[in-house]
This record gives C-alpha cells, sequence and structure tokens, in this order.
C-alpha cells in the first residue's frame, strides 16, 4: 500500500490546477491521436500503436510486440492481430536484429516514416513554438516534476497489476470521513484521471 492517502490530506488550490492541466494535456493529446488515425486512415488503436512504433525507433529502442502490448493495454494476442494488420498496410515491419532470432523488433517502414513526418509538421507547430520558446530554467523543472509524476504513475500501474481490487479492509474507504480534516482532503482532492471529488 502508498504511504499517503490521497483523500486523507489537504490539497491546495494550486496542486488541484496542476491536476486539471495534467488531465488537459492528455485528452488533448488523445485527440491528436484521433488526427493521425484519419490521416494516417487507420483505427484509433492501430495509429495509437504506429505512433508508439515510430517514437520508439526515433529514440533507438524498437518496441517488442510485448512491450507494444503493454503500452497500449492490449492482450499479446490482440496486439499481434493489430501489427498483422499494419504489415499488410504497409507501415510496419517486424525484424530480428539479435543473435537470439525469437526476438522480434517493430519497425516503421520508411513509407510510414514520411507520412508520420508529414503529420507532425503540419499538426506539431504549436507544440514546437510553445516548446522552443519556454525557458530553459523551466523546463528543466517541468522535467523533474513530469519524470516524478511518471514514476508515481509507473509505480500505481505496478501495484494495480498485482492487486487490481483491494479488500475493503485495505481500501479503508472510512478514512476519508473520520475527521475534519481528512473530510477537507476528500472534498479537494483530485479524483479518478485528474478531476477534482467536487
Amino acid at each position: 500500500m502508498p504511504g499517503l492517502d490521497p483523500l486523507a490530506v489537504d490539497w491546495d488550490d494550486d496542486q488541484v490546477t496542476v491536476m486539471h492541466r495534467l488531465r488537459d494535456w492528455a485528452v488533448t493529446f488523445d485527440e491528436l491521436n484521433r488526427h493521425l488515425s484519419t490521416w494516417m486512415d487507420l483505427p484509433v488503436s492501430d495509429a495509437n500503436a504506429l505512433g508508439q512504433i515510430v517514437w520508439a525507433e526515433q529514440g533507438g529502442d524498437p518496441l517488442s510486440p510485448a512491450r507494444l502490448a503493454r503500452l497500449i493495454g492490449m492482450t499479446s494476442g490482440a496486439t499481434s492481430i493489430l501489427i498483422d494488420r499494419l504489415e499488410a498496410a504497409g507501415h510496419v515491419a517486424r525484424h530480428r536484429e539479435s543473435t537470439d532470432r525469437r526476438r522480434v523488433a517493430l519497425r516503421p517502414t520508411d513509407a510510414a516514416r514520411a507520412e508520420s513526418a508529414r503529420f507532425l509538421g503540419f499538426a506539431g507547430s504549436e507544440i514546437a513554438e510553445t516548446v522552443q520558446g519556454t525557458d530553459p530554467e523551466e523546463t528543466r523543472v517541468v522535467i523533474a516534476f513530469l519524470g516524478r509524476m511518471t514514476a508515481a504513475a509507473a509505480a500505481a500501474n505496478a501495484r494495480l497489476t498485482a492487486q487490481p481490487r483491494p479488500s475493503a479492509a485495505d481500501a479503508d474507504p472510512g478514512r476519508a470521513t473520520t475527521s475534519g480534516t481528512t473530510a477537507r482532503g476528500a472534498a479537494h482532492a483530485p479524483g479518478a484521471h485528474g478531476m477534482p471529488t467536487t
């Protein structure tokens, strides 16, 4: 169990606003992904997978089918079918690049790289302008904060994977209303996906 109960602490206005802004980014990024699916003439799930494959290769760490499945939240079987679709459409190729021929690396085709770049060039102007125009010191603060938030979310996901739904005794929902302090915490704590509970 984590050490801090989010319903038993007070959240100030800035902390709640941070959670709002993180959720706003997640929502708008998801909308950009839907535009990518339209641009590439793919289902949203396939466009998301293709984006992950392109991004990973650009970072020098191409995905295996298993890692892709974890990233997009699909079973290995469903992911294999999705990869088959992307391969048949000419967007992705499976490569065996290591001495272990059982290991598969997923790479976008030249055509998919070019079309993804064309989308990014058209759609990414405002985001690039914002990032390029941000003070370097502020950028470093954001990098550090987002790194901590990503690690925290990853830890929560690992805990939920190990124990998807704890017992009522472990969850102890009564803590949120046992005192004035915890009641105030519950009233102002961000809820699911960063939305406040009030």
